[in-house]
């Protein structure tokens, strides 16, 4: 142990030396305080901590998580607690099966790893830091309903395994941890889970032209269950015979809405969450992936991962503010300072190429710092800002 915990303080050494000289990390206007964000990176299986302060944007340390060098696990998303204690990371490649890994902040120690279905992608603390989510995504499996992994944080320990839609992605709890959402990208559904029962309470349809709100599960509508929110039985869609093929669903500050990234149409859904009725369609940018909003409940903010970009929106109008070019292709994560100055981007890259963390200034709406990380640089959660 101590010779690892050697070898993990050189490497993190050798990250900040090689960082102060990356001419990526240069800043506009660099801010008085020090923030911190942890990114995954599932080409090389890397961990990186980004600090952005008065010096700039840098890679303060980093670390390859799992077990076997000569095997890829593929880290793809990442959750803070709530307390900033710990950080949970999903793994997308293990043989059959991935897993959710748990580490402390203060050293990276692991912690535990729980398996859970096939392809883990997105992961959220729940609230109260009980709870972890995590969509198994499928993504090299048949077009099967897929699930939704709930797992106890403390013994990580997976107390369920919620059946969902084909290929659900891009999950999040609303602010009062009673709602779970998630988007089905082959299904053009949204799903929600009672975070009390652990059961789908209902679920929307996001197929442009034909949106409805419906009870139960979405697997239940091929056996002619589901209903709208009238009562009346509807026809299902067949897997993949997709218009919005949404990538994620992010409720807002509040959490009376939900909007959903529709990354085939090149828009946004905003669903009422009281009356499970779609408000609006929002325009974005080319493919939006990625969502979050500003924790003051103002802004919008959508990675559009074929059109390199972010769109930065004003939720009370629906209008784009900005949309600010990315340092490379496929822009991915998105995550929001816990103060509402600062957005965190992954971009992933392309082929050889690193990852990269882009940082843009909400008050300007410019970007203001770019980082390289590791290869196909996705997950991302804030995790605090020093004074």
């Amino acid at each position: 142990m101590a010779a690892r915990a050697l070898g993990r303080r050189t490497l993190r050494l050798a990250s900040v030396i090689l960082c102060v000289t990356d001419p990526r990390s240069s800043t506009i206007n660099p801010p008085s305080s020090t923030y911190f964000a942890i990114v995954g990176s599932e080409g090389n299986d890397e961990i990186s901590l980004i600090r952005f302060g008065a010096d700039g944007a840098h890679v303060d340390h980093k670390f390859r998580m799992g077990t076997n060098p000569t095997e890829l696990i593929g880290p793809h998303g990442v959750g803070v607690s709530p307390d900033g204690r710990y950080y949970y990371v999903s793994t997308a490649h293990g043989t059959p099966y991935g897993a959710l890994w748990k580490y402390s902040t203060a050293g990276d120690t692991l912690l535990g790893r729980v398996t859970l279905g096939s392809f883990p992608a997105t992961v959220q603390v729940s609230p109260n830091g009980a709870y972890v989510y995590v969509v198994n995504f499928n993504l090299h499996g048949d077009m099967v309903t897929s699930s939704v992994s709930i797992v106890y944080g403390e013994a990580m320990v997976e107390i369920a395994r919620i059946p969902t839609c084909v290929m659900p992605h891009g999950s999040r709890l609303n602010p009062q941890g009673t709602k779970h959402y998630s988007a089905c990208m082959m299904n053009d559904a949204l799903v929600e889970i009672d975070a009390n029962t652990f059961k789908v309470s209902r679920h929307f349809m996001l197929g442009k032209g034909s949106e409805h709100g419906m009870s139960g599960p979405v697997a239940a509508m091929t056996a002619g269950l589901s209903h709208d929110v009238s009562g009346h039985a509807m026809a299902a869609p067949n897997p993949g015979d997709v218009t919005c093929s949404p990538t994620w669903a992010q409720p807002a500050a509040q959490g009376a809405s939900i909007f959903v990234a529709c990354n085939k149409s090149n828009d946004i859904v905003e669903i009422d969450g009281d009356t499970w009725t779609m408000k609006r369609r929002i325009p974005s940018g080319d493919g939006p992936y990625n969502l979050a909003v500003t924790h003051d409940g103002t802004r919008l903010i959508a990675t559009n991962k074929r059109g390199a970009s972010v769109s930065i929106i004003d939720i009370a109008s629906g209008k784009e503010l900005a949309r600010v070019p990315t340092t490379r292709k496929l822009a991915s994560g998105v995550a929001v300072s816990s103060d509402d100055k600062f957005v965190f981007v992954t971009v992933e890259g392309i082929g050889s190429e690193p990852g990269t963390v882009d940082i843009i200034d909400l008050t300007t709406l410019a970007k203001v710092a770019s980082v390289d990380v590791g290869q196909q640089a996705g997950g991302i959660d804030f995790w605090k800002v020093v004074n």
